[in-house]
Formats: C-alpha cells, structure tokens, sequence
C-alpha cells in the first residue's frame, strides 16, 4: 500500500473498520452458534480473518471471516456429525487451507472470471434477501431460532421497543446520506450504520434506568464473554477443546470433508471477490491466485487455533464498501477491534441491542436487493434475467452453491437456445439459393443446415456463404461435403465462399469442395 495515500484515507477506513467490526462481531458469535460451537471459534475465525487474511490479501475492500448461513455452515454442521468431533473438524480445516494454498499455486483463481454477471448480481440479490428475512426475528426483539414463523413469536414490551430501535435505525439509515442531513457536519464525519449501534446503545443505557420493562432483554443483545487476560482467552479455548487431532490425519473422511471445506470457500471467495469488485466505486481489480493462498494460510492457521473456516463474506465485505472504506486497512482494524473487544469492550457492546445490528443488515440486504437491480437486468433481456432469477431461486431454496450452478446451467441453456435459432441464413431468388453463416455454427445447427439444403431443388445454383463464421462443426462439414458430392448428379451448381483456414485439412485435403472451381 502507498504510505501518503493510506495516511490520507485512515479517518475513512478508521470508521469503516468500526462498523464492519460492529457487523461482524455479532455475525461471528451467531455462526458459531449455528454450527454447533463454542462462540471462541466463531471470535477466533474473525480475527485470523481480520489480522492475517487482510494483511496479506491483495484485495483492498474484502472481508474475511467464518462462511455466511447460505454456504459452509451446513458442511461445518454435516463434518462435525461424519468426524465425531469438532477437534477432528478442524484438522479438515487446516488441511483445506494447505489444499486452497495449493489451488492458488496452480492458478486455479481465474475460474471465476468466467462466471456470468448475471449470475454474479443473482448472488448479490439473493444475499441481500437472505439477509433481510433471516434479521426480520431480531428486528422484532425475538433471539430465538431464526426459522421460526414471525407469527408464533411471543410478544413482549421489549419487544415492541427493539421493533420501534429497528424501524427508528432503518429510518436514520435511509435518511443518513440525503442532501437535508448531509448539511450538517457531524452527520459527514459518522457513518450511519455507527450512529444506529450509538443510537442502540443509548437506547438501551436509557430505558434501563427510567424504565427496564421496556428495555431490552440481555437476551437480544450481543453476548460477548468477558474476560480478562490473553491468558484467560487460551484458558477458555484450551477448555472448549478447540485444536485439531492429528491423530485422524489417514482417516479418508478427514481429506473428503476437507476438500469439499477447500472448493467450497474457494468458490465463495472468488465469487466474492467478483461481487466486491462490481460494487467498488473504483473498480479495483483483485489477483484472484494471491487471494486463494492467503485463504488457504487462514484456514491453516483458524484450523491450528480451533476456528471456523474463513471464507471472504460478501456481507461484510458490503458493509465495509457502504461505509467508505478506501483500502484494507480498514479490514485490519476491524480485526483489531474483535481481538481488543474480547478483553476491554465487553461491558459497552453487550449493550447494543440485536434488533440495531439487524437495522444495519436488512439496509445492507436492501440494497444489495434494490428494485433497480432487477429493473437493470430485466431490460438487458431474457439472456440475462433469466440465470439471474434462477441463481436468486437456487440460493434461496438450496444454497448458494446450488444457486450457482442452476444460474451457470440456465447460462449454458440460452446460449445453446440461441445457438438453435440464429448461425445459419436461407434465401431465394428465382432459381438461385444463398445459405449464409452468421456466425459459428456448432452441431446444434446442424439439423437447421440439413433441413435448409434440402429444399434446394435440381438445376439451381447455391452460395453457401461461410465466411462469417470462425469455427464449423466437423458433422456440418460433413453435411455441405455430401450435399456438393450429390450436387454433380443433380445438375447443382454450387460456389463455397470460405475464410482461409477452411480451406484445407491439416493433412492438405480440401474441406470443402467446390463445384464451380473458382
């Protein structure tokens, strides 16, 4: 990084790195939670994330972290249960980071470019509303289990005051950045979603003193444990049994899970890495190898120190754009922020109420999911809005790899489509017959050739025109070939007018032979 032009970004990624530690804090507790795990592993994942991943990333706005609900918390829930233990887990863990490492060593990053857009922007939109849905308890007051029904909630004054917190901080975040505000300078310096976690605390403070019925509960805050010493941090993993047994290292389930833990937040990563990219303002672009193998030393490392698999998170990874990050500083001070927090900041963040983070996550899911994207793809035509709703359905139903593959399946099935209905021309005048290539032609246009030359009827005269077209199918080679063949009996002229390497086979064989000579 440059020195001057980091100096002169710091306040920005300064506050960025406070807000992205606000996100990620409880998101790290919560994902620990729905694995199945100590909290210290989800806490332990944020900072490997936050001091490791970022300082020898190579991307100046991504995040990394413990993987989002839509992708490895079910391998991490379903490795648990196949391995017996969560220290044999993490020995997967581990070997996933020596095998990611290995991924960018081959070079392995640049099969994310070849990801279509619209199944990038599907992923977006499809995160955006997984988010809003999954924050609608929390926003509500209720912490219980996220699957419940929003109607079987019990209903409590502390709830309705942490719905009356969200809808205030949902207010102050759309309101935050218009021109009416912006004309005042504290509103400049604070980004929004750090006023709605102040707002949420002094909310909190306040009711508590004039009247705890209706503040909120200790159970829809954030719960950090508190404690008081590096050492009584080690104490604690060492207590939760958070390090990998090497006992299990020939165990052939230990290398399935641990590659399905490496393609998967490879996957994750890159896709994010692209997502991040469209949604900078600067529109950097990340070397997508360096980032594998900065993955690959996080999960090494999270896998020897008992934490969850890192992956790089389109969630935070938005809310550190949102909030004006302008490089990866503001990735290493949230990291910071996780690790001092563990020991000095317990007292004040256990008073941010959940319902003021989920204000800051459904903002965040809005506008990853606005109307306008959809608008945007919808009028770029059926080619594009059709994977972008598929992959939206597919991780909406299934997860996100699902949504992926169903979006990159619906790519592949319009360009065939497409294929079908447009590489080949046929017109007619009097008894003369032109048959043009467009484009290339596969042997999906096959059957449209076959059925084009048969209706060219005895003592006419045909052009076929390929020379438009860069690539021809051997079987429609074949076809031309045998119709020129059979043209001789039937009193056919036909001219072939062919780009250059058409010509000839590489054995010196005329591909094409033409009637007339010329």
């Amino acid at each position: 990084m440059n020195l001057r032009a980091s100096l002169s970004t710091l306040p920005r990624d300064l506050i960025a790195g406070v807000v992205v530690f606000l996100v990620a804090l409880p998101l790290c507790l919560g994902i620990a939670n729905a694995s199945g795990v100590e909290p210290f592993a989800g806490l332990v994942s944020g900072i490997i994330g936050g001091l490791v991943v970022a300082l020898l990333s190579g991307s100046p706005l991504s995040v990394s972290g413990p993987g989002p609900a839509a992708g490895l918390v079910v391998i991490v829930v379903e490795g648990i249960a196949r391995l017996g233990s969560f220290s044999a887990f993490l020995l997967a863990v581990l070997l996933s980071g020596v095998i990611q490492f290995g991924f960018g060593m081959v070079k392995a990053g640049r099969v994310a470019a070849y990801v279509p857009s619209p199944v990038i922007k599907g992923v977006l939109a499809a995160i955006g509303i997984l988010l809003i849905v999954k924050q609608v308890p929390f926003a509500l007051g209720m912490a219980g289990d996220l699957d419940t029904p929003v109607g079987n909630m019990p209903f409590s004054l502390s709830a309705l005051t942490a719905f009356a917190v969200a809808t205030v901080s949902l207010v102050l975040l759309a309101s935050w950045e218009t021109r009416a505000l912006r004309r005042f300078r504290l509103v400049r310096l604070v980004p929004a979603p750090l006023a709605v976690a102040l707002l949420g605390i002094a909310a909190t403070l306040l009711l508590d003193r004039l009247s705890p019925s209706l503040a909120p509960p200790a159970e829809p805050r954030v719960a950090l444990p508190e404690l008081a010493s590096i050492a009584a941090l080690s104490a604690a993993i060492k207590s939760a049994d958070l390090g990998p047994n090497f006992a299990q290292l020939l165990n052939p389930d230990i290398w399935r899970v641990a590659l399905t833990l490496a393609v998967v937040g490879s996957l994750e990563t890159l896709l994010s890495l692209e997502a991040v990219e469209q949604i900078d303002p600067k529109r950097r672009p990340t070397l997508p190898d360096r980032e594998l193998k900065t993955q690959g030393v996080g999960n090494l490392i999270a896998g020897a120190i008992g934490g969850l698999p890192i992956t790089s998170v389109i969630v935070r990874s938005s809310a550190n754009v949102n909030a004006g990050a302008q490089s990866r500083v503001s990735a290493i001070v949230h990291g910071i922020l996780l690790l001092v927090s563990v020991f000095a900041l317990t007292g004040l963040i256990n008073q941010i109420p959940l319902a003021s983070l989920a204000a800051i996550l459904i903002h965040t899911g809005i506008k990853l999911a606005k109307p306008s994207l959809f608008l945007s793809v919808a009028k770029q035509g059926p080619g594009a809005f059709a994977p972008f709703i598929a992959t939206i359905i597919g991780v909406l139903a299934v997860d996100l790899l699902f949504g992926i593959a169903l979006g990159l399946a619906v790519v592949v099935l319009m360009v065939a489509c497409a294929n079908l209905r447009g590489p080949v021309m046929f017109a007619q005048q009097d008894d003369h017959y032109l048959l043009s290539f467009r484009k290339d032609v596969s042997f999906v246009g096959k059957v449209k050739v076959k059925h084009y030359l048969w209706q060219i009827p005895d003592q006419s005269a045909v052009i076929i025109d390929m020379t438009r077209a860069d690539y021809i199918d051997h079987d429609v080679r074949d076809l031309i070939n045998a119709f020129i063949v059979d043209a001789r009996g039937r009193g056919i002229t036909v001219e072939i007018r062919q780009q250059p390497h058409h010509a000839k086979e590489r054995n010196g064989r005329w591909l094409f032979r033409n009637q007339t000579a010329r």
